[in-house]
């Protein structure tokens, strides 16, 4: 499969993932209210997040994406410095 095609897919995941979020939260009974969709259509739900999970990790190693790098749209990696900083706390102001 072409980069291009694995792009479309991880895009078409990324939107599967938000709409099945999305319809949750709808359905997502307030203030102990019963839940109106049975046991077997959640598990259904969670079997479907984990698919739609382990196909993106398939896709990212497919396109060699390192979980713990950042992902520029573009391609362009970061070229500035990191730069640590250290706070140190004010002396407590006397209020008159």
């Amino acid at each position: 499969m072409d980069t291009a095609a694995l792009y479309q897919e991880q895009q078409l995941l990324r939107s599967m993932r938000q709409t099945l979020g999305n319809v949750v939260r709808d359905v997502t009974p307030l203030g102990g209210r019963p839940n109106p969709l049975t046991p077997e259509t959640v598990q259904g739900i969670k079997d479907c997040f984990a698919a739609i999970s382990e196909r993106e990790r398939q896709i990212a190693q497919l396109l060699e994406f390192s979980p713990a790098a950042p992902y520029y749209r573009d391609g362009s990696q970061p070229t500035g410095q990191t730069v640590e900083l250290s706070f140190t706390p004010k002396d407590k102001q006397q209020t008159h």
